[in-house]
């Protein structure tokens, strides 16, 4: 009988530090993110995705080092990873849009800036940075 309460108290131990590390490596990636040390906090931000696959703002936090090094492949698909598992994320929304009217996609931006009217809470200024993009465009077309 001992050595079952042994056994449950180690297995225990090992799921409760795992858990606590994944957290740790979260806020170490934000730390290192937060001081520009990108490489070093990307390496985190992926350990703490091993630990916790559904961790939306470590996806987030990946687009945004992609989007610093300009690799549009990984700061997509971290985006739609992100929007995936949390459908209001402001930000994750916002940057996809960016995207979007970079590329000229504007039926894809209208369709998103619906969404994200309806989602938004703290990024609402920039719904009036997106309809003017959209009527520059639609300006600089007719011309």
């Amino acid at each position: 009988m001992k050595s079952k309460n042994k056994i449950f108290i180690i297995f225990y131990l090992l799921i409760f530090t795992n858990g606590f590390a994944s957290e740790n490596y979260f806020d170490n990636a934000k730390n290192l993110y937060a001081k520009k040390e990108y490489e070093k906090s990307k390496f985190l931000f992926q350990k703490n995705l091993v630990f916790n696959p559904k961790d939306a703002k470590s996806y987030l936090y990946l687009a945004k080092i992609y989007e610093i090094e300009e690799n549009e492949k990984e700061i997509e698909k971290n985006l739609n990873t992100t929007l995936l598992l949390e459908p209001d994320n402001e930000e994750a929304m916002y940057m996809i849009i960016d995207i979007e009217l970079k590329r000229s996609n504007f039926s894809k931006v209208k369709e998103l800036q619906s969404d994200f009217e309806k989602i938004c809470t703290s990024l609402c200024e920039k719904i009036s940075s997106i309809k003017e993009r959209l009527k520059n465009f639609d300006t600089s077309n007719e011309s």
